[in-house]
């Protein structure tokens, strides 16, 4: 069973590894790619942590709503766990 996860929704400063397009839409974990180093973390040269990555797929019609061309075309993103929600 596929995991349905929502980038979440926030806007704080600074360099951040999230889609804005993406943050508040809803997905599904297509794959589990490993742990990483934060790249957030590592953007100000502080010790980043290891994160787990994943590979999130969202439909056009989640994106783009009623803008969406295709709307049942897909399109893929990697993103760190600390930006998901479990829905």
């Amino acid at each position: 069973m596929a995991e349905h996860v929502r980038i979440k929704a926030i806007y704080p400063p600074g360099h951040v590894r999230a889609p804005y397009y993406l943050r508040g839409k809803t997905g599904v974990i297509e794959r589990d790619l490993g742990n990483f180093a934060n790249p957030e973390q590592l953007a100000y040269r502080h010790k980043a942590d290891p994160k787990p990555l994943y590979r999130v797929r969202f439909t056009m019609a989640e994106v783009w709503g009623d803008n969406a061309e295709n709307p049942a075309d897909t399109i893929d993103a990697e993103v760190y766990d600390h930006w998901l929600e479990r829905v």
